[in-house]
């Protein structure tokens, strides 16, 4: 008999990777997932916290995948190991503080570990030539097959055509014929590959999840950096940066402001690491306190958080700080007026 070969596909939860996984399976292929969890693709978490995003889908686009699948997905934690990609990365960034290239060629060397370890015999990706400036371009995408080790048991079935044979073609195990040539970002041939498959409710096209891609949330994670003096980050900070509104009166600290009960629900789980800030005399937002602060800093961030409370038009508005060791004072202060609030300070 003839023995069935087995691939991992590399599942992001996005529609590219669900279709290359589709496509080799169709072909006889056993086929299982592995998602890397590096802490930046929390995406469906930050939607659970805001109540203006309530009515979006909770689910996780990578085991909602596997689930349309059929298939096993295994999920990885490589928070640790991730951070020196994002911290020192070897191809630099791209447009934002994503280390693409170098993203893609660890993932593909962790899955290259990954088949060895437990006997599978090649690696799928959904990578389509053309469509990332950095990381799926004609003359980077074999640095990623070469780099990771993976060589030619990486395949790419969206843009197979394109490319150079791989070892699964060259013997047998799957046929040239039934991958596409996909190439270039528009993404309406996937799409309509999707339909043909019947595919529907998938993560929409080129949405991604990494924050690092966000040049908002980039910037303030640069900030993060820049005010810490070194480049280093754990995944609190990685989830405060995608929360509240985040303010920087001062180059020693910052305060972030929640922008709904939602935030102010989840920001209140950190009291206990940062000093915060909650209007008591008229309602408003919980505040807290990124930095080593002293009165006249806890003053101005008090003004501060009373002009985003429903006070801000009032003479005074009354506070609570609450220090790291849970002790309690109360300030009442002046709110800044609008004028009072430089562009700069916003982050």
């Amino acid at each position: 008999m003839t023995k069935q070969r087995k691939a991992v596909a590399l599942i992001s939860g996005g529609l590219d990777s669900l279709l290359a996984a589709k496509v080799i399976q169709q072909q006889g292929i056993h086929v299982e997932g592995i998602n890397f969890f590096t802490g930046f693709c929390v995406e469906g978490h930050t939607h659970a916290i805001r109540q203006k995003d309530r009515d979006r889908p909770k689910r996780n686009n990578a085991l909602w995948v596997a689930e349309q699948l059929g298939i096993k997905l295994h999920i990885v934690d490589i928070v640790e190991e991730y951070k020196d990609i994002v911290l020192n990365p070897k191809h630099g960034y791209g447009a934002n503080l994503n280390p693409c290239l170098d993203c893609k060629i660890f993932m593909v060397k962790k899955a290259q570990e990954w088949i060895e370890t437990h006997g599978f015999d090649f690696i799928i990706t959904g990578e389509v030539v053309g469509q990332r400036p950095m990381s799926q371009r004609k003359d980077t995408m074999p640095v990623v097959a070469r780099d990771s080790g993976a060589e030619d048991r990486l395949v790419r079935p969206l843009s197979g055509k394109n490319l150079p044979p791989t070892l699964p073609e060259r013997e047998g195990w799957i046929t040239r014929d039934k991958l596409y040539g996909f190439n270039g970002r528009s993404r309406k041939p996937q799409m309509a590959l999707a339909e043909e498959f019947g595919l529907k409710d998938y993560a929409q096209p080129a949405g991604g999840c990494c924050f690092l891609t966000d040049a908002q949330y980039s910037v303030k994670l640069a900030d993060l950096w820049q005010a810490r003096g070194e480049k280093r980050y754990e995944m609190d900070d990685i989830m405060l940066l995608k929360v509240g509104r985040h303010l920087r009166p001062r180059a020693h600290f910052k305060v972030i402001i929640s922008r709904e009960e939602g935030e102010g629900n989840f920001l209140q789980g950190y009291r206990k690491q940062f000093v915060s800030l909650a209007t008591t005399s008229h309602a408003g937002p919980l505040a807290l306190l990124d930095g080593e602060v002293n009165d006249d800093d806890i003053e101005l961030a008090a003004r501060l958080v009373a002009r985003y409370s429903q006070g801000k038009q009032a003479d005074q508005v009354e506070l609570t700080v609450t220090g790291l060791d849970g002790s309690r004072q109360q300030l009442s202060v002046k709110p800044l007026g609008a004028d009072e609030i430089p562009q700069e300070w916003y982050i």
